[in-house]
């Protein structure tokens, strides 16, 4: 019904931490010569950068809330007049839906993020790795 309401209130609230993050990193990063920002490419990244890694997490997010609200659209759950979800017609639909969006919206929340953490996890051992690669080179 609207279980995709739980993922894309996560995939809104991680897309506006990974921009503001960004945006942090990049002022952080930046050298100010003669007035003008320039970045600063002297060092070597040592690490996979949190808004990057925020990123992967939003893809993650944002594709499965499309890919969950064509397949409601598809279905007719999901209809383009208000009030745009057919389970807010009647309270006892509505009850029924507020009772998916709890369970199973926030359990496939749980898993993506879960995922992503595994992944986040692989990555930073393997860019550990391959650093300690090239140092003992």
């Amino acid at each position: 019904m609207a279980c995709f309401v739980v993922p894309a209130a996560e995939a809104i609230l991680v897309t506006a931490v990974a921009y503001s993050l960004k945006k942090k990193e990049m002022k952080l990063s930046a050298l100010k010569i003669d007035g003008v920002q320039t970045p600063d490419f002297s060092e070597e990244p040592k690490k996979i950068k949190w808004s990057r890694k925020l990123s992967w997490l939003a893809g993650l997010l944002w594709g499965g809330v499309f890919l969950l609200a064509f397949e409601h659209l598809w279905h007719g759950e999901v209809v383009p007049f208000p009030p745009f979800l057919t389970a807010m017609f009647s309270p006892e639909d509505t009850h029924a839906m507020l009772f998916e969006m709890a369970t199973v919206g926030t359990a496939m929340s749980a898993a993506v993020t879960a995922v992503w953490g595994a992944v986040v996890a692989f990555a930073d051992a393997k860019v550990k790795l391959l650093r300690k690669a090239a140092a003992n080179k």
